[in-house]
């Protein structure tokens, strides 16, 4: 099928999709009826195809700037969907065996009066940090604009779903509540601000209640910072203000109580699997110089042909 070129991003997405529908059957005691990951599957396939045949239309820069932004509201949709398996009852076992890493960490090794040392000052910077994560896409997105390197949204969109994705698939395995429900009066921080309480209202109007290992919020900003360090090489301070956003992210999401410890390093070594990919590409690229580039509505974006 020669008009079915597909990005990169947007294959890993429909990837996603049909894994999700796939491992139905492996969780038969969770909520979902059968129906709902075959429906969103369906939904995610109509919109990625329409926005590819539109492509080779007279509207192909309207589809093509769509096909820079679809990604970003569909990881949405992907992780609403995993609401589907969240389990009827929760044992605790996991959550159990977390705190006690927690509790060392916050309490017996000082962690939270660290952070609390000089009052609200460093609680509120990390819970912005927290905040802003559901953003970072979209500034990834905006940032290759201003710099007029709209031919990389295609790359840096694969590297960050791929992390990204990849932490929603492992949640159905390891079905856990965040420790502000579980163990909500354990290590809480005792500096509560305005912050806490927005991300705690966002929270409650649209998390989900699968899993919390590992942590998305740590996969998907470390996932962005691989990829602008593929991008922009090492000199550069956007990359390495990324880092140093992405381990503040980490530190929130143990302070506020919105993750355990585990669910950091997990989400953080998930990172990693894009992160190798974009070390491979980069030694690829230093080395032939070559890609599997093509031009779209005046620029180059990655592409995987569709099957012949």
């Amino acid at each position: 099928m020669p008009w079915l070129k597909l990005r990169a991003s947007e294959w890993v997405l429909l990837g996603f999709f049909v894994y999700a529908a796939a491992i139905v059957p492996f969780f038969p005691d969770r909520r979902h009826s059968g129906v709902e990951p075959l429906i969103a599957l369906a939904t995610v396939c109509i919109l990625t195809l329409c926005l590819s045949l539109l492509s080779n239309t007279r509207m192909r820069r309207i589809a093509g700037y769509a096909r820079d932004w679809a990604p970003v509201l569909l990881t949405l949709f992907a992780f609403r969907q995993m609401e589907f398996f969240a389990p009827r009852t929760y044992d605790g076992r996991l959550e159990a065996m977390w705190i006690r890493w927690d509790h060392q960490l916050l309490t017996g090794l000082h962690l939270r009066a660290a952070i609390e040392s000089l009052g609200p000052v460093f609680p509120s910077f990390l819970e912005l940090c927290y905040l802003v994560v559901y953003g970072v896409p979209g500034y990834c997105i905006a940032l290759l604009y201003l710099r007029h390197r709209r031919d990389a949204v295609d790359r840096v969109l694969t590297l960050y779903l791929l992390g990204t994705l990849f932490a929603y698939a492992l949640f159905p395995y390891f079905p856990s509540l965040p420790p502000r429900l579980a163990y909500p009066e354990l290590d809480y921080p005792r500096i509560t601000t305005v912050l806490h309480k927005w991300n705690l209202f966002f929270l409650r109007q649209g998390s989900i209640h699968t899993g919390v290992y590992p942590s998305a919020h740590v996969s998907s900003v470390f996932s962005a910072t691989w990829a602008f360090f593929f991008l922009l090489g090492r000199h550069r301070p956007q990359p390495w203000i990324l880092l140093l956003y992405s381990t503040a992210v980490s530190i929130a999401t143990i302070y506020g109580r919105y993750h355990y410890a585990a669910d950091m390093l997990a989400g953080f070594l998930v990172s990693l699997i894009p992160g190798f990919l974009a070390l491979l590409l980069s030694i690829q690229k230093s080395q032939t110089g070559k890609g599997t580039d093509r031009k779209e509505d005046g620029v180059i974006v990655n592409t995987i042909p569709g099957p012949a």
